[in-house]
């Protein structure tokens, strides 16, 4: 995603997608892309829970829904970032 919005602003002149074979709808990379807000917020919470907690909890704070490459990059030219011509 850092790469997108640099392409969007002019930091970079392209994005170079790598891989297209994946096991996806479009064939590239599919990750669950997390807010950085919504990672601080789990990270107070967690925190201000840890007593509550034995030894150690394993808590996974993404949303189980992945986005590919493809889908990321269309969500950004759909918002008017002019990075597809």
């Amino acid at each position: 995603m850092p790469y997108i919005a640099q392409v969007a602003v002019g930091r970079r002149k392209c994005l170079n997608i790598y891989g297209n074979d994946y096991d996806t709808l479009d064939g590239t990379g599919a990750r669950d892309y997390v807010h950085i807000f919504d990672l601080v917020a789990a990270h107070i919470s967690a925190l201000s829970k840890q007593e509550d907690f034995n030894k150690f909890e394993i808590i996974n704070i993404g949303s189980g829904k992945t986005t590919t490459v493809l889908e990321l990059l269309k969500i950004f030219a759909d918002n008017d970032t002019n990075i597809i011509p």
